[in-house]
């Protein structure tokens, strides 16, 4: 796998955001593991395209930091036990990846050396070029900042070509399509008019990030099957962001 160059992809190395909820499926909170093994092969699609591939999978299907603090507990601790959450994610999602075959490694920003890697950025690079898929884990490492700020910060460390938000819908719209019919869905957006809308599709520190560094964020529906490698040949429905637009 090493030095292989993708086929028809648009992207040669990708980062893939995919929220913890999205992990959820029907349940009140926890993991689905079909949904956990329907990713997985998503992702070993898009690796056998020869696109190097890392992943930031959120917390909020086990803990969510802002809920934690609205209840009285301190924003910080909170925020902490939410990056935990992200690490369990990670390794469910190791497993999953393993038992297809496909090499993964996952580094976490609050260092665990009994289940994973420290983040190091060569290794992770390094792993990435290796054709490892490399998913990380405890968000930045800091309170304060969402795992979608993760997303960007990382995708910025790894040189990646492109952002991929994996959510539950097919793109970026005006509204919630699920709560308001007449919502608008976007084919197009420059990172400004995300900003400038408040569209809720990554924080702005993200956005932001995503933006200084020209990368473009592609969202589309992690739940429809084989879109993950849909989008990466340039097809299928999905939202981009760019700072053409």
């Amino acid at each position: 796998m090493e030095g292989a160059m993708p086929t028809n992809a648009r992207y040669g190395r990708v980062l893939l955001k995919i929220s913890g909820e999205a992990l959820m499926g029907n349940r009140e909170y926890g993991l689905d593991p079909e949904i956990v093994d329907r990713v997985a092969d998503e992702v070993k699609s898009v690796v056998g395209m020869g696109v190097e591939v890392c992943l930031v999978i959120g917390g909020g299907n086990i803990f969510r930091g802002v809920s934690g603090a609205a209840t009285g507990m301190e924003r910080a601790t909170a925020d902490y036990m939410g990056m935990l959450a992200t690490v369990i994610n990670a390794l469910a999602m190791q497993s999953a990846l393993e038992r297809r075959g496909v090499q993964t490694r996952v580094q976490s920003a609050i260092p665990m050396a009994s289940v994973c890697e420290p983040y190091i950025r060569r290794r992770a690079v390094r792993h990435m070029e290796k054709g490892r898929v490399v998913i990380f884990g405890a968000g930045t490492g800091n309170p304060f900042f969402t795992t979608d700020t993760a997303a960007a910060l990382r995708a910025s460390e790894m040189g990646c070509d492109a952002l991929l938000k994996g959510t539950k819908v097919d793109g970026v719209y005006s509204a919630d399509p699920n709560k308001d019919p007449s919502a608008q869905r976007f084919e197009t957006l420059t990172h400004l008019e995300v900003l400038a809308k408040d569209l809720q599709v990554m924080d702005a520190s993200a956005i932001s990030l995503a933006r200084e560094n020209k990368i473009p964020i592609l969202v589309f529906s992690i739940h429809t099957a084989g879109a993950f490698a849909e989008v990466m040949a340039g097809r299928g429905k999905f939202t981009i962001i760019t700072e053409e637009g």
